[in-house]
């Protein structure tokens, strides 16, 4: 249920009226808009009466149900307006959101050595990355598979954020690891894989830094709003969604199928930033750039894309990842579509 207040009204009233749900057992979160503050509330409110509410203040515009299970996550949550996740990097604040320039994240799957990620940090940043994306644990599905270096690798990426002033996100997979993730990381990926790890999306809910969830591999929307929830009742605001392909039928000729419409559909059911990662989507190199055009054009707030310096020598996900000049030029196509849009910040610097 959301409690939508007049316009101008005092901070005071709106102190009392939370106060006044306090003690009738429901949690108020205080939502402030450009124009109006919503009081969302959480609890047992199925037997309350809207028209009792709407008499506990004459500043009390209206009271509207959230039909939705998702219920934080629901963009009637916040009265029809779209959220903005702020993150504090080196370089100073980034937004995400949809009425923000889209902003552009990259790197390699994995942390291999420090001259590789260095490397690739200062070059994603000359073509206009603002984060850097690389993997410390990586989730494989085959045992075999490398597996990440763990910890010596977020002194690799700690290492990238100091000498070029990127962001950082990188992907949780033990809860254990969390709070030495979260001392490197300014976003925290949580991975396909573990979407629906319901005790880990808890903890990462119960700690302050930004989140990112990638969608599951088979899972509907509303299973991603659903796991979205788990970390928005748990005291963390700061999610953002990432689309990276689901498993349909044909896995030929891509990795994943990548729902580009998801964006769209997101756009009517929540508030929460988009994003969209056509690396893991298509799982070819050749791919990347059409499908990241589209995803631009299509809405996403922000984009994941792999970059390594030697592709074919890669520890992990070498077929869909870009050179750093292929990343370059797809910037510079970017901007152009961006441009369009009015979601580009500035024209990406071309490397010499």
């Amino acid at each position: 249920m959301i409690v939508v207040m007049k316009v101008g009204s005092p901070e005071a009233e709106i102190n009392r009226i939370s106060e006044e749900f306090n003690t009738r057992g429901l949690t108020p979160e205080k939502i402030v808009g450009k124009h109006k503050v919503v009081i969302g509330l959480v609890g047992e409110t199925a037997d309350l009466d809207p028209r009792q509410i709407q008499e506990v203040s004459p500043w009390i515009e209206q009271v509207l149900r959230v039909e939705k299970p998702y219920k934080r996550a629901s963009r009637q949550f916040r009265h029809g307006e779209a959220s903005e996740v702020v993150v504090q990097t080196p370089n100073g604040p980034v937004v995400f959101g949809e009425q923000h320039p889209v902003v552009v994240v990259a790197g390699p799957c994995s942390v291999e050595n420090e001259e590789m990620i260095v490397e690739t940090a200062r070059r994603v940043k000359a073509s206009g990355a603002t984060f850097l994306r690389g993997g410390a644990y990586k989730p494989r599905t085959s045992p075999y598979a490398f597996q990440g270096h763990g910890e010596s690798a977020l002194e690799l990426l700690a290492k990238a954020r100091e000498l070029t002033g990127l962001g950082i996100i990188t992907e949780v997979m033990d809860a254990a690891d969390l709070e030495k993730i979260a001392e490197v990381a300014d976003v925290i990926q949580v991975g396909a894989r573990n979407m629906q790890n319901f005790s880990l999306l808890k903890k990462v809910g119960s700690q302050s830094k930004p989140v990112l969830l990638k969608r599951g591999m088979a899972a509907t929307i509303e299973d991603w709003l659903m796991a979205a929830e788990y970390i928005l009742a748990s005291g963390n605001p700061n999610v953002i969604l990432c689309e990276r392909g689901i498993r349909t039928f044909d896995h030929q000729y891509t990795r994943n199928t990548l729902d580009l419409s998801a964006v769209p559909v997101l756009r009517t059911l929540t508030h929460l930033p988009i994003m969209i990662d056509p690396s893991h989507g298509t799982g070819w190199a050749a791919y990347v750039p059409s499908m990241a055009m589209a995803a631009l054009a299509v809405g996403s707030d922000s984009l994941m894309i792999e970059v390594h310096p030697n592709p074919t020598k890669a520890l992990s996900d070498g077929p869909q990842s870009l050179t750093p000049e292929r990343f370059d030029r797809l910037m510079q196509e970017l901007a152009v579509i961006g441009k369009v849009v009015g979601r580009w910040q500035q024209p990406a610097v071309a490397i010499a």
